[in-house]
């Protein structure tokens, strides 16, 4: 993946993060596989401007697995796990030279939203979000 971050931006993701904000219950992270091969990854972590946002972070396909659904699998599972432990929004941030990703996320649900985070003054960032449908009890 940082490798794709290279080609298309000229360097790897620099922003912070730490992988225990991916462990439950401060997140969730999947890693898909094709015939034993992993293919697919995504996480959510506790994040973003709001209380109850779950920002997505390292979505990524390898390149020889593009082209299967495996992102929108990836994606689902991760609004599933996402939306189980509470969250009331999943966020995101991408770049406008993804625009794979961004067509993707926009297909799912996903809008223009206030920028948050590391990338937030970067003239090429895109910031996504989707309000979760709760899962749990009656709310009528």
């Amino acid at each position: 993946m940082q490798e794709r971050y290279v080609q298309i931006y000229g360097n790897a993701d620099v922003a912070p993060l730490d992988v225990e904000e991916f462990v439950a219950p401060e997140g969730h992270f999947v890693l898909g596989y094709v015939a034993g091969v992993p293919a697919a990854m995504g996480g959510w972590r506790w994040h973003g401007p709001r209380a109850g946002d779950t920002e997505i972070r390292r979505m990524y396909v390898r390149h020889r697995f593009t082209r299967r659904g495996l992102a929108r699998v990836v994606l689902a599972e991760l609004e599933r796990t996402a939306a189980e432990a509470g969250a009331t929004r999943m966020v995101l941030e991408t770049g406008l030279p993804q625009p794979e990703a961004i067509a993707l996320y926009r297909a799912a649900g996903y809008e223009d939203m206030e920028s948050f985070g590391h990338y937030a003054e970067y003239d090429e960032s895109v910031h996504l979000g989707k309000q979760m449908i709760s899962s749990g009890g009656d709310d009528a």
